[in-house]
């Protein structure tokens, strides 16, 4: 079984700063892509960043230059730095991970609980 847990939500004022993590614990071999979705209320899932086993990350237009999606492979955990947040950027944080359990086994999509993030004044 694998966990990915995420932590580090919570309420900010318009302008502030959090730091999200991810961290994925169980029967892991290797992760491969690793993402960062979140979805706001009355709306759909979105992609907000990923980032490759090998540190090549992308971005949502809505959050380039605020968002800094970041990952320590040695503790199969994935940050997500935000910045300059806004009202708009409120919505629940999910993380999500392709990763097998054993060399040249199957990859498999695992997703987070989700944490609360609220831009607020």
């Amino acid at each position: 079984q694998v966990q990915l847990v995420e932590s580090g939500g919570g309420l900010v004022q318009p302008g502030g700063s959090l730091r999200l993590s991810c961290a994925a614990s169980g029967s892991i071999f290797s992760i491969n892509r690793m993402d960062w979705y979140r979805q706001a209320p009355g709306k759909q899932r979105e992609l907000v960043a990923d980032i490759t086993s090998g540190a090549s990350a992308h971005y949502a237009d809505s959050v380039k230059d605020r968002f800094t999606i970041s990952r320590d492979n040695a503790k199969n955990t994935v940050y997500l730095q935000m910045n300059s947040l806004k009202p708009e950027d409120t919505a629940v944080y999910y993380c999500r991970a392709d990763l097998t359990h054993r060399s040249g086994g199957l990859q498999y999509q695992y997703w987070g609980q989700g944490t609360q993030v609220t831009v607020s004044s």
